[in-house]
């Protein structure tokens, strides 16, 4: 059964406890015996989101209140599985053009199965069943409840949107170049310059986490566009604060977040009904601070929650290193091998 860090020390201190994992801190008493002990119900609460999902456990007792035995934010690497891709992707590519350019493209391998996930959508359901089922070994789990929210992405960008316009899309009835030129009145959104041909261009570059949706997407002379590049919008018009603003006001928040949520949200929820514990999907909200592991906290049907003001354990994905012998540079070319020492063998006479 979990417990407070005080009860812990006394139990170390005394010879009662020994250490038994560090990460999560875990001790096991050495005076007492399975048969000796009993355990409360203990849930485990959930709330998945994109870059982090909250996981506490909490205690039920007889008067349907819960208390807090421990909170859990674990933060996703997703960013970083996806620019890996569009890495090696590239690197690829390159070498695609470079040795085998007489061989014809080939599409028939690269289908996937209905429902599969992208990689850095199924890391996010990965690593949360993988410490689910670490907790379910190292505490009495009886039960999961989850939160299964799904995000209406049109009613984040437009909070008045209703009716048929639900079935109708920013671009009904026009192409995106059309649809642009009408927006951004025909004139470049950094100079405003009028009669010179324009580019579509990324308000949030590609490379710092911009989408192609069209509230990230303007038009620009091809002077501000060579000279923006890769720049984000704040320190390319660093000089023009106003104008800044007047772009940033146009361009909506992205939905990338809210997206990777609603994509992965039946997956978890199927791979946590494997655990073999009864799965809870609930959403409640109490007045406390908003964190990742307190939503997963107030998950569930409960009267009271105590002991939520605890420190939380801050759980980082940091992957299992790079499946490569050769390290490769920003173009794609080999800067270094991996070179295999030799075996020495010696001999012992007698």
């Amino acid at each position: 059964m979990p417990c407070s860090p005080k009860r812990a020390r006394k139990l170390l201190e005394g010879g009662r406890a020994r250490v038994h994992r560090r990460y999560p801190f875990t001790i096991r008493l050495v005076d007492r015996t399975v048969e000796d002990s009993s355990f409360q119900p203990v849930l485990a609460k959930i709330d998945p989101g994109s870059r982090a999902t909250g996981i506490s456990l909490v205690r039920e007792d007889d008067t349907g209140g819960h208390a807090v035995l421990g909170l859990y934010e674990l933060v996703h690497r997703g960013r970083q599985i996806s620019e890996s891709l569009t890495q090696r992707s590239g690197f690829r590519r390159r070498r695609r053009s470079a040795n085998l350019r007489y061989r014809k493209p080939r599409f028939s391998n690269r289908r996937r199965p209905e429902g599969t996930l992208a990689p850095s959508l199924q890391h996010r359901v990965d690593t949360t069943a993988s410490w689910v089922r670490r907790l379910q070994k190292l505490a009495p789990v009886t039960g999961i409840a989850m939160e299964l929210v799904r995000f209406d992405m049109q009613k984040l960008e437009n909070p008045e949107i209703s009716g048929i316009a639900y079935q109708k899309g920013e671009l009904a009835g026009y192409e995106v170049r059309e649809y642009l030129l009408e927006k951004w009145r025909r004139r470049c959104a950094y100079c405003d310059a009028q009669d010179v041909p324009l580019e579509i261009d990324h308000i949030v570059p590609r490379s710092k986490g911009g989408t192609n949706r069209i509230s990230n997407l303007t038009l620009s002379c091809r002077a501000c566009n060579q000279k923006k590049g890769s720049q984000k919008i704040e320190v390319f018009l660093a000089a023009d604060v106003d104008r800044q603003k007047r772009i940033t006001a146009q361009a909506k928040a992205p939905l990338k977040d809210a997206s990777a949520v609603n994509s992965t949200r039946w997956a978890l929820s199927e791979v946590l009904k494997n655990t073999g514990l009864p799965v809870k999907f609930n959403r409640m909200r109490l007045d406390i601070p908003k964190s990742h592991a307190l939503d997963a906290a107030c998950v569930g049907e409960f009267t009271t929650l105590t002991g939520w003001r605890r420190p939380v354990l801050t759980i980082t994905c940091t992957g299992r290193g790079a499946y490569k012998r050769t390290r490769l540079n920003r173009y794609g070319f080999p800067r270094g091998y991996l070179m295999r020492k030799k075996q020495i063998y010696g001999y012992a006479t007698g």
